[in-house]
Parts: C-alpha cells; sequence; structure tokens
C-alpha cells in the first residue's frame, strides 16, 4: 500500500514539473529552444514568425481556442488534410472515461478542421497547454487544402495512441461539432462527428 502511494505521488510530482517547465518554456524563446532540444525537438524560427495550425479538436471552438487558450488568430479558414484520419485514443481524464482527438496517417481518408494563423509565440503557449514537448502530442508539418484549393503547411499535433479507439465525453464531442459548424465545415464531415458515439 504505503509502495503503491509512494509511485502515485513521484508521478503526480513528476507531471507538476513538467507543467511549470512548460509554462516557464513559454515566456522565454531562449529557454522554450533549450526545453524543445532537450526532449529531441527544434524550435525553429523567431517569435514573432506566422505560422497556420491546424485545429482538428476541441481547438475548433471560439471557447476552447480564443478563450480558454488566450489565442488571438489574425486569420482562419478551413481546411482538409488527405491521407490521415481523426481518431479517440488518447486518454483522457477522467481516465477510461474520456478520449481526446488525435489523428493517424490512413492513406485512404480525409479530415477536416480550421486552420488558424498565429504566431510562433501563440503556438509555443498552445503547446504548453497541449502538453509538448512531452510524451504525449508532437508537432506534424501537413500540407492542408483550403477552400480555394491553395495548399497551405500547417502544424499540427499527433500523438501514439493506443490500438483502439475509445469514446469522447459528451462535453468534449459538442465542442467538436459546435466549432465544426461555426466554422462551417462540409455535412460530410458535420454527419461524421455527429455520428461519434460518446460516454453518457
Amino acid at each position: 500500500m504505503l509502495q503503491s502511494l509512494t509511485r502515485h505521488l513521484k508521478i503526480d510530482l513528476r507531471r507538476a514539473i513538467r507543467r511549470r517547465w512548460r509554462r516557464l518554456a513559454a515566456k522565454s524563446w531562449t529557454l522554450a529552444r533549450w526545453y524543445y532540444r532537450w526532449h529531441g525537438h527544434e524550435l525553429p524560427g523567431r517569435p514573432s514568425d506566422q505560422v497556420w495550425y491546424l485545429a482538428y479538436g476541441s481547438n475548433m471552438h471560439h471557447s476552447a481556442f480564443r478563450e480558454r487558450r488566450g489565442m488571438q488568430p489574425t486569420e482562419w479558414r478551413i481546411g482538409c488534410l488527405k491521407g490521415y484520419r481523426l481518431r479517440f485514443n488518447l486518454e483522457g481524464r477522467p481516465i477510461g472515461k474520456a478520449a481526446p482527438a488525435n489523428i493517424c496517417v490512413d492513406p485512404d481518408c480525409e479530415l477536416w478542421g480550421v486552420l488558424y494563423r498565429i504566431t510562433r509565440r501563440e503556438l509555443l503557449q498552445l503547446d504548453a497547454t497541449e502538453g509538448v514537448p512531452g510524451r504525449n502530442y508532437r508537432h506534424v508539418s501537413v500540407p492542408v487544402e483550403d477552400a480555394d484549393g491553395n495548399i497551405v503547411t500547417a502544424v499540427t499535433y499527433m500523438a501514439r495512441g493506443k490500438d483502439i479507439d475509445g469514446m469522447p465525453s459528451q462535453r468534449y464531442i459538442s465542442l467538436l461539432r459546435d466549432g465544426a459548424r461555426v466554422h462551417g465545415l462540409p455535412d460530410v464531415w458535420l454527419q461524421f462527428l455527429d455520428s461519434v458515439r460518446h460516454v453518457e
């Protein structure tokens, strides 16, 4: 019993330290570069550089992206990412009762999301809220087609998930559905999101 408690305390302490480091790194570009390099990632460019970020999960919703995460995109568009599939194969909270969105390579699929134009500093702040760098999500650079047929290179998140998908919470899938509707994603994608079963 005591060993189990000690093990859980160590895990909680490690998580708290990682969260604190991410917050500190988000405030200092130099510290962030060191922190990312230490995790085996590069942090290119300058803080003021503009990048496209593809949101496919709860960040499509205004309350999550602008209000909770504090992002201020200068532009947004809808986008289609071909060769990837939307999955719900990550461990959410509470454990076993929620599965956040993730993507995986699948040549026969496509997924829709919202392209936001933000600064690299904002992306760094977004990373801190998404646990990047860390064990779950990581940056991937992907070619996304906007509604006018233009291809833009965007940063998005991908994680090594479980083999079997779980179910998102009702609150979480509602953020995806509402965000997709507000941004005018295609009917076929709205129907797909409406068909996703959720935890009651």
